[in-house]
């Protein structure tokens, strides 16, 4: 095995681990993979020599390149604190048992309800937290990333996980209590039973329906358990042709028209209710997904 063999060998063992930390950082699994495509290719620019710690530099360089494009994304006027953007969600079938890089994708609970709350976070905080939180990268090693002194960093990243913890809500614990909820929800919904959505929903749900460029006009939030249950009823036909998935480890549901995905439903529920709502519905986005893989009607 040659140099740059064994140096291609050593970054595909870091690998899911670094789409694991991109993700989190930008909430994009195309911007992700981008994210970690960069740091290879500065790798084999640099090569490994003097590298004591191969996965540590690694991941200190994918988290330099996402505080570059989350900053280039505010640049440009697309800071998520000016629209309502659903992130990327991990779709998989119900019973898939999962491979090891969509596990270390959704490792610590990472639902789309945590990374909506990380998407409100300037790109210094959001740096912060999800490295030393998440990965418990030392604030030493963060500090220079950001400009600040590691007394600073450990600053943003309290502030940060103060945000986190009064914003994200923790989803119940029981997933077949979960399928139960979003079966009632379906079951409302195919029926257009209004009242029957509205027991299923907490009463401060919030519903976040990302269309993208394609349909901006559509792209909204609205919240209170009565307004997102009429907003509910106009995805009516696309409850019909639900079908059942894992959505970032929680039960979610697609829907498949026309041999193809039109949108993917998260729900996080607590105590037995939706508390949150996040549908995607932007063609581009959902391009990838193969309906296929969700032919199992819902029980």
């Amino acid at each position: 095995m040659d140099d740059e063999e064994f140096l291609a060998e050593r970054f595909e063992d870091n690998r899911a681990h670094l789409r694991a930390v991109a993700y989190r950082m930008l909430g994009s699994l195309t911007e992700a993979d981008d994210a970690v495509q960069e740091a290879w290719l500065r790798l084999n620019r640099a090569g490994a020599d003097g590298i004591e710690n191969l996965g540590g530099w690694l991941t200190t360089v994918v988290g330099r390149v996402c505080l570059d494009m989350l900053r280039s994304r505010t640049s440009r006027g697309e800071s998520p604190l000016d629209d309502v953007r659903v992130p990327d969600p991990v779709v998989s079938p119900p019973d898939a048992a999962g491979d090891p890089e969509q596990a270390a994708l959704l490792a610590d609970s990472v639902g789309l309800a945590l990374l909506v709350v990380l998407e409100t976070l300037s790109p210094a905080e959001r740096l912060a937290f999800v490295l030393h939180d998440m990965f418990a990268v030392p604030f030493e090693d963060i500090a220079p990333m950001v400009g600040r002194t590691p007394t600073a960093t450990r600053q943003l990243a309290s502030r940060a996980r103060r945000r986190v913890q009064g914003a994200a809500p923790v989803p119940d614990a029981d997933l077949g209590r979960q399928r139960q909820v979003v079966r009632a929800f379906l079951a409302a919904s195919h029926a257009g039973d209004f009242e029957a959505l509205v027991a299923v929903l907490h009463p401060d749900v919030v519903l976040r329906a990302d269309t993208g460029a394609a349909f901006p006009g559509a792209t909204r939030e609205v919240r209170g358990a009565r307004t997102v249950a009429s907003q509910a009823l106009t995805f009516r036909h696309a409850a019909l042709q639900a079908r059942p998935a894992l959505v970032n480890g929680a039960p979610g549901v697609v829907a498949v028209a026309e041999g193809r995905v039109v949108s993917v439903l998260g729900f996080t529920i607590v105590d037995g209710l939706v508390v949150e709502l996040d549908i995607l519905a932007d063609p581009e986005r959902l391009a990838g997904l193969d309906p296929a893989a969700f032919e199992v009607e819902p029980e």
